[in-house]
């Protein structure tokens, strides 16, 4: 099975072959995958990159490309898999999440497909190249990064990872061609735009240099005159690759930060450990969970050493065997260099490690394994028999344990149980259940959850912040904000307890001690637009509309399309007799959210009653109040209040008469005295034929 020859001539039998094996790589992946067509977002960073995103919501539009290129999104500038998420709502929309996996299935059985080919061009031998393909296509630790849709970012950068090696590889048969350097760099600049992963990958075609491509300096295919020219190539990939490096350390410092507790040596055992159980997950891939906890400081010194002595081991044996069998230094480096980014030297996050972290560096793993096995069986009589039989048992297992794997993601409620039956003391977990559990009506079970990841893990604020908000929903305000202390006690530098905590103290009426929260808030995180808002909501409530004025206007700086910000700035302004302005916002903030009622009933009054004629538009105040009216679901006393200011501005009086009428009988009904009274004395103005404006001063 594994005799091909590099260099093997591509006749009609061959090439039937190898389309053979990209339509079987392509159709058995897509089939192995399928059952995620059926799977939900799930409440683990799906929220944040889709369907509580706003902006990726809304579809592929000119702001919201500008908006992915210019903004970080969820700790990490990644604009083209932010597009590729903004695509998927255009084309699918949020009802149905099918589409969004069914692009991550799409992505991935492509990327094994080139996968394929490329090792194919690069080393000529067959069948070692489709095994290693199916491999990485096929097993079970895949299911992470296909299966999610937010970690889109893994297959699309596996997608220009393939690319970028392929125009490599193209570039080093013809090295004085521009164009082809230049196709390379261009590619690997949008590779690195999916995921900042691929810092990586100048060690990877540094490896391929040494094999199969055998063009490092001292080789044949690289003459002494040549070597500075072989240096000088790598150096705009280096550049490339330090600059995603200064942008993700920026983008990711508070995420950074949160986690800096656990010191440098306890991260480097860590790192150590993580190494060789993604090992053991290669080979074993049983108990595969979403999250796995950092263990911090209770890592048993022998489990550290034994991890240290094993990979010191391999590496030895593999720079032992450089010369005779190239392909395990190069996988082993391979799987060594690509993990360096995600293994925890820099902590991002609570896990210790992550299968989707193996998307792309057990590809060099299987790849010292698929030719050190070629090599092993290469004198073996029968050998196409019987590396044929094996491989096809081994692939046939991989893919009924990934088809099983894949009916974890089936939605959250699944994948919780699943990830706390295969991992212990996991206080993310506990927390992501009680809210996905909150969010379903079973408040009981979520308390249970709740405090089983406070009593885990003590010092994290998450916990106590979802509780509240469960409180919060119920109404029950006192238990909220004991719930939104406590987080804050916690986590004193988590903004949005400290944003959640205001919110629940100005419905309480507490409304300066809700903006000193805001405050705080935004002393910690003041890009969050919607913070920004709440200080200006509570700031008009208590009259300074010059300060609600000025937040709003922050709050749009960095989030244009924020209705309720819109809405709040015309109010204020409106307050403050600044009419034209007023109005604009008002109709910016009906753009926006063409079926509120609120932001409808308010346009529609300032058009009928504001003291500035010139302002004034009674047909389209009746027109606004009217679908304020339906949108409701029936008539309202300030809704037909209102009405009825736009037909007696309209000149219609026996209409607003009627309108004025109706609003006062339900007002009455309600027993809201004071609006009664208001309606009322305009009442009086339409039965003598006069339309009702408010005073200008």
């Amino acid at each position: 099975m594994l005799d091909e020859g590099r260099g093997a001539p591509l006749g009609a039998g061959r090439l039937a072959t190898i389309f053979a094996v990209c339509l079987g790589l392509a159709a058995a992946t897509l089939l192995v995958f399928a059952p995620t067509l059926r799977c939900g977002f799930v409440n683990f960073d799906d929220d944040r990159y889709v369907y509580d995103n706003p902006q990726v919501a809304a579809g592929l539009t000119a702001h919201g490309t500008a908006w992915a290129f210019t903004h970080v999104h969820s700790a990490n500038w990644h604009p083209l898999t932010t597009l590729s998420h903004m695509l998927d709502c255009q084309l699918f929309g949020l009802e149905h999440p099918g589409g969004h996996h069914f692009t991550n299935v799409l992505l991935h059985a492509a990327t094994s497909v080139l996968l394929f080919l490329l090792l194919l061009t690069l080393t000529g031998r067959l069948w070692p190249s489709a095994l290693v393909a199916a491999l990485f296509a096929w097993h079970p630790l895949r299911v992470e990064s296909v299966a999610w849709v937010a970690e889109r970012k893994d297959v699309l950068s596996g997608l220009f990872f393939v690319l970028t090696l392929a125009a490599y590889a193209g570039y080093a048969a013809r090295p004085f061609r521009a164009t082809r350097y230049l196709l390379l760099l261009f590619v690997y600049a949008l590779g690195l735009m999916t995921k900042p992963m691929l810092v990586s990958v100048p060690l990877v075609l540094l490896l391929l240099d040494y094999w199969p491509l055998r063009r490092t300096p001292g080789s044949a295919a690289v003459p002494p005159c040549s070597t500075v020219r072989w240096i000088a190539e790598k150096i705009p990939l280096l550049l490339l690759a330090a600059g995603s490096c200064v942008v993700t350390a920026w983008v990711q410092q508070d995420a950074i930060a949160h986690f800096v507790r656990v010191a440098l040596p306890w991260r480097i055992a860590n790192a150590l450990v993580a190494y060789v159980a993604y090992l053991g997950k290669f080979f074993w891939p049983v108990n595969l969970a979403v999250l796995y906890p950092h263990p911090e400081t209770d890592l048993p010194a022998g489990e550290i050493a034994a991890a240290a002595l094993l990979l010191a081991v391999v590496t030895a044996l593999a720079a032992a065997w450089r010369c005779k069998r190239p392909w395990l230094p190069v996988g082993w480096l391979w799987y060594l260099g690509m993990l360096v980014p995600v293994v925890g030297l820099v902590q991002v996050g609570p896990q210790a490690m992550a299968d989707r972290y193996t998307y792309l560096p057990q590809i060099g793993l299987s790849l010292a394994l698929v030719w050190g096995a070629a090599d092993l069986t290469a004198s073996w009589p029968y050998r196409p028999w019987i590396c044929g039989a094996a491989s096809a048992i081994l692939l046939s297992a991989l893919l009924v344990c990934t088809w099983r794997q894949t009916s974890y993601w089936r939605d959250s409620e699944t994948l919780w149980n699943h990830t706390l039956a295969c991992t212990s003391r996991n206080y993310v977990a506990q927390y992501n259940f009680g809210r996905w559990l909150a969010n379903h009506g079973r408040t009981a079970e979520a308390v249970e959850h709740f405090r089983n990841s406070i009593q885990i893990n003590r010092r994290q604020p998450l916990a106590y912040g979802a509780w509240g908000e469960m409180l919060f929903r119920q109404g029950r305000f006192d238990e909220a904000i004991q719930r939104y202390q406590q987080a804050v006690d916690v986590g004193p530098d988590y903004a949005d307890a400290h944003k959640n905590l205001g919110v629940v103290l100005s419905r309480r009426g507490s409304i300066e001690a809700a903006i000193e929260q805001f405050q705080i808030a935004l002393r910690l995180d003041p890009g969050d637009p919607q913070t920004q808002l709440n200080l200006a909501v509570a700031q008009a409530t208590v009259g300074r509309l010059d300060a609600a004025i000025g937040h709003c206007r922050t709050a749009l700086l960095i989030e244009p399309r924020l209705a309720d910000a819109h809405g709040c700035l015309a109010l204020a302004l409106y307050h403050q007799r600044q009419w034209p302005e007023a109005v604009a916002q008002w109709r910016e903030t009906l753009r926006l959210e063409p079926r509120s009622v609120a932001v409808l009933q308010l346009t529609a009054w300032a058009l009928a009653t504001c003291p500035d004629p010139a302002l004034r538009n009674a047909s389209e105040a009746v027109e606004l109040a009217q679908r304020a009216i339906r949108l409701a679901g029936g008539p309202q006393p300030t809704l037909l209040d209102t009405l009825a200011a736009a037909y007696a501005e309209a000149g219609r009086f026996s209409e607003a008469v009627s309108a004025a009428q109706q609003a006062l009988e339900l007002a009455w009904k309600s027993n809201d005295l004071s609006q009664a009274a208001a309606i009322r004395q305009r009442l009086r103005l339409y039965e003598a034929g006069s339309a009702f404006h408010e005073p200008r001063d």
